[in-house]
């Protein structure tokens, strides 16, 4: 029944082009073979330690979020504990051998040790955004999971029973108690193997309390539907907008960082927070070029951007991070 789901798979708006070529595939292989200076931090990235009762204990009167690296995040919004692309492995591929490994050598909180969570939203089901293992030391901690069309198939697949999955197409919108959750667009594909490339959506998010209004990018290519979403849902009082992966060869796909920092302000976001690096290497660039380059531009457009370490707290009242900069040391 979705307006964008013909012939059993899904596509983009404008059905824009995501496939590459044959040539194109083998210049993304050799790309990620051959050495590309500073693609790996030198030494691990420390991450700030989160401990269980602070999360249990946080006051219901404030909105918080910690990032953990990539595009997973811990939200505390209207006394809900949320999950966002909760990848917390070490490798983002179907095998360990298939990628490298994350560039920090423990997570801000283990898993185990993660106390009750009210939900988790996925974006998508590739690897780097939807991993077997952390949903299995998750499942019999969630209330509720918010997926786009068809990814909760994954899902029941691996456990978790149905009635605890709400599936949602582009532009639907539900409540969660006083949240509401709202699917947006975004450009991108999905896919965990060979044969099932676009057979799940993918999309962004917004999730707005009576006091803040938040956006989740996920992954996406640079396009109208910003704006759109801007238009119809802003202003955002925080916009967790994709950086990094990028490159030439899928262009269509992936923002590069100048984008990023512009379809922060088609959305109409009062502050951007740059995800998707800091954690994996998936392309092409040094793993600290996403946060220099959308930096200088997020500068040259006026429009504000918070940089925190991983595992840092950020009161959305404050925006306060304790180290600009941290990837210079």
């Amino acid at each position: 029944k979705s307006a964008y789901y013909k012939e059993a798979k899904f596509f983009n708006i404008g059905n824009v082009k995501i496939e590459m070529s044959g040539r194109e595939m083998l210049k993304a292989i050799a790309g990620m073979v051959k050495t590309i200076p500073n693609s790996i931090p030198k030494t691990n990235i420390e991450t700030l330690k989160l401990d269980s009762l602070d999360i249990v204990q946080y006051g219901e009167d404030k909105t918080r979020v910690i990032w953990f690296g990539h595009s997973a995040f811990l939200l505390q919004i209207s006394s809900k504990t949320i999950l966002i692309d909760p990848m917390f492995g070490d490798v983002p591929a179907p095998h360990p051998m298939l990628g490298t490994k994350r560039f920090s050598n423990e997570l801000p909180i283990a898993i185990e040790q993660l106390p009750s969570i009210d939900a988790v939203f996925f974006t998508h089901d590739h690897y780097d955004h939807l991993d077997y293992g952390s949903v299995q030391k998750l499942k019999g901690k969630v209330k509720k999971f918010y997926t786009p069309l068809g990814l909760g198939a994954h899902l029941q697949a691996w456990g978790i029973d149905n009635k605890d999955i709400i599936e949602m197409d582009w532009w639907d919108e539900v409540n969660f108690e006083e949240l509401t959750i709202r699917c947006t667009p975004a450009q991108h594909f999905s896919g965990r193997g060979i044969t099932d490339r676009a057979h799940t959506l993918w999309c962004s998010w917004v999730i707005q309390s009576p006091t803040k209004n938040l956006f989740f990018s996920g992954d996406s290519g640079y396009a109208a539907h910003f704006k759109e979403i801007g238009e119809k849902y802003g202003p955002f009082d925080l916009a967790f907008m994709e950086c990094g992966q990028y490159n030439k060869l899928w262009p269509a796909v992936h923002m590069f960082p100048e984008e990023t920092a512009m379809a922060g302000v088609d959305v109409n976001a009062q502050t951007i927070m740059p995800i998707h690096w800091g954690a994996f290497k998936l392309s092409h660039h040094s793993w600290t070029e996403p946060v220099e380059r959308v930096t200088q531009k997020a500068n040259e457009l006026g429009i504000n951007l918070i940089t925190p370490r991983i595992g840092e707290p950020i009161v959305l009242d404050s925006l306060v991070i304790s180290q600009p900069n941290w990837w210079q040391q």
